[in-house]
């Protein structure tokens, strides 16, 4: 865990609706970092501007920078304690951003992982290499490092293949203080321990992608009936059960306490359990963990000025470091 002078920094992206491998995998780990009082400051931002390279529609954008915002406060995140905001709303990153380009070599752009994926999707798919990459695509670790330096941070939580933002961002504040000075502060990557995969209905990672997710705030009946499709295999309840095959019980030993996480492994290894049984005992662990922050991410949900004034008074905690990170930037660089 950080010590109590280390700056945090993380950003989402608004790109989706959030499900319950985002719940494991990011936003619990997050709210725990960022709540823990003996942790340094955080900055927890929405990367709206990070969304637009892929998606044009602002009413997308909007609709899922408030669901964020909603999960994010219903799931515990402390807003007071927390600088919580978007990250459109602090102008000084994108100037930062085009003053980092003067500094950030060509190379190290063609090296991202995102622009060489959609490269090889190219060349696979034999087509021009650059086509439909825009340049938010191929600059987007230069606005991702100044989303970093712009608030001193320390560490950036990420999973392990999101380690190359944070190593981008430290080549190119280093590559600034060797011509400007030591101005910049050298970020380091924070990796957050695996919480494992978090399968969804067919089995394979939860993943929008794959169109197998469960979402987060779904109403109670449309959850239960999506956990009722998880695939199975055809075991009939009498028959012994590996556990540790079944999407069942891999879901639910994130939503239970441990005595009762062991009494389920012991009916899976026992017999006698239909997977129908075994689905129900999962909808209301489900249905007990979601269902107070449920009613907090509905009531704020139908009031999205709340959400936005909750977001401003973030951005202004944020603007008051970032325009003094500019500042000394913008001195160096232009006197």
């Amino acid at each position: 865990m950080p010590n109590k002078k280390e700056i945090i920094l993380t950003g989402i992206k608004p790109t989706g609706t959030l499900h319950l491998g985002n719940l494991v995998g990011a936003i619990m780990p997050v709210i725990k970092m960022a709540n823990d009082p003996k942790a340094g400051q955080s900055f927890v931002f929405i990367a709206d501007l990070h969304a637009l390279n892929a998606v044009s529609d602002r009413n997308e954008i909007s609709k899922h920078t408030h669901e964020i915002v909603a999960s994010f406060l219903a799931l515990g995140l402390d807003a007071e304690r927390t600088v919580f905001f978007r990250q459109s709303d602090v102008p000084e990153v994108t100037e930062l951003s085009m003053l980092l380009m003067n500094v950030t070599p060509k190379g190290l752009m063609n090296r991202a992982h995102a622009y060489k994926a959609a490269v090889d999707k190219n060349i696979a798919a034999a087509t021009d290499a650059d086509a439909g990459i825009n340049m938010g695509l191929y600059t987007y670790p230069i606005l991702m490092a100044a989303d970093i330096l712009l608030y001193g941070s320390d560490l950036v939580p990420v999973g392990a293949d999101q380690k190359q933002h944070v190593e981008f961002a430290r080549d190119i504040a280093g590559s600034f203080n060797n011509i400007y000075g030591n101005i910049l502060n050298l970020p380091k990557p924070f990796i957050r321990a695996e919480t494992g995969v978090v399968p969804g209905l067919d089995g394979r990672k939860m993943s929008k992608s794959y169109g197998n997710q469960i979402p987060l705030f779904d109403t109670p009946n449309d959850m239960k009936k999506k956990i009722m499709r998880i695939i199975t295999d055809s075991k009939l309840p009498a028959e012994p059960k590996n556990p540790d095959e079944s999407t069942i019980f891999q879901l639910y030993q994130h939503f239970a306490d441990a005595a009762s996480v062991t009494a389920l492994r012991k009916k899976f290894l026992s017999g006698g359990m239909g997977y129908g049984e075994a689905k129900k005992i999962l909808n209301d662990a489900i249905d007990a963990y979601l269902a107070e922050p449920r009613a907090t991410y509905n009531a704020l949900m139908s009031a999205p000025k709340k959400i936005d004034a909750i977001l401003a008074a973030g951005a202004v905690r944020a603007r008051a470091m970032a325009g003094v990170t500019l500042a000394r930037v913008k001195s160096a660089m232009l006197g």
